[in-house]
């Protein structure tokens, strides 16, 4: 029986790396079934020294070049030498106006980002991110909010990136070796596991073309290049997801159901 073809994706994220550790296999996976693939960085601008390694990245998984929304990294001032207000700064509204932009020109299927928690570290820069993309997905197909942004387009549905208590398996005392914190969602929030481990090795190359982040102890990707490639596998062969859908609810149409 023939497969359907797999969905465009978007990927909106906080800093450059996170779409190679969160989604890089999905990513990657789509973009080898034939599908349209980019990704938005929400920090570090493009006069940083990081964006080139997110375009090598980008190039390795298939999805395009950079797409920035411009603003600096909540810790780092190394992210915005033009001087752009970070992200936990600027105005909302605006964030959100940015975003809308790249998907109505993008026009993707589905929506891949950070969850609600920040992912296991919580960084300020997640959340954020986080709390732009739920607003920019709906916002985006209604052609009353930001006007001048494009003609309205609607995503079929946000995925959000997360680990479940269950999965964090050799992630865990890794990121707790380094002093950095673990918060993990309940298995039950936790909609769809994608086993990508067909697509490990270009995952793992794209990890490593964030180079200045690979050569550092505390980060993740200096933490995975520390590892055996069969532990490092096991960390980075599946991918974790919460289903936000935008669609039709089940149900009773004409009450609220749970």
């Amino acid at each position: 029986m023939n497969q359907p073809p797999l969905p465009s994706l978007m990927g909106v994220f906080a800093h450059p790396d996170d779409e190679s550790l969160l989604a890089g296999g999905v990513l990657a996976q789509h973009h080898t079934a034939g599908a349209r693939t980019c990704v938005v960085t929400t920090t570090w601008t493009a006069s940083s020294h990081r964006v080139p390694e997110l375009a090598d990245a980008l190039s390795v998984l298939g999805a395009g070049a950079p797409r920035l929304l411009g603003y600096a990294d909540a810790r780092n001032t190394d992210s915005a030498p033009d001087g752009a207000v970070r992200l936990v700064d600027a105005p909302l509204d605006e964030a959100v106006g940015r975003l809308v932009a790249h998907i109505r020109e993008v026009r993707p299927d589905l929506v891949i980002g950070h969850d609600a928690l920040g992912q296991l570290t919580g960084h300020p820069d997640h959340r954020r991110a986080h709390q732009i993309t739920l607003l920019a997905v709906e916002a985006a197909g209604l052609p009353h909010l930001y006007p001048d942004a494009g003609e309205p387009w609607q995503p079929a549905a946000l995925y959000a990136a997360t680990h479940p208590e269950s999965g964090v398996g050799r992630l865990g005392p890794l990121l707790q070796s380094v002093g950095k914190t673990l918060l993990t969602l309940p298995d039950a929030y936790v909609t769809t596991s994608v086993d990508v481990s067909p697509w490990a090795a270009v995952k793992w190359k794209a990890i490593c073309a964030h180079r200045s982040e690979a050569a550092r102890v505390r980060p993740l990707p200096g933490l995975l290049a520390r590892l055996t490639e069969p532990e490092r596998n096991d960390i980075i062969s599946t991918e974790h997801f919460t289903r936000l859908s935008l669609g039709p609810a089940p149900g009773d149409p004409h009450r609220l159901v749970a």
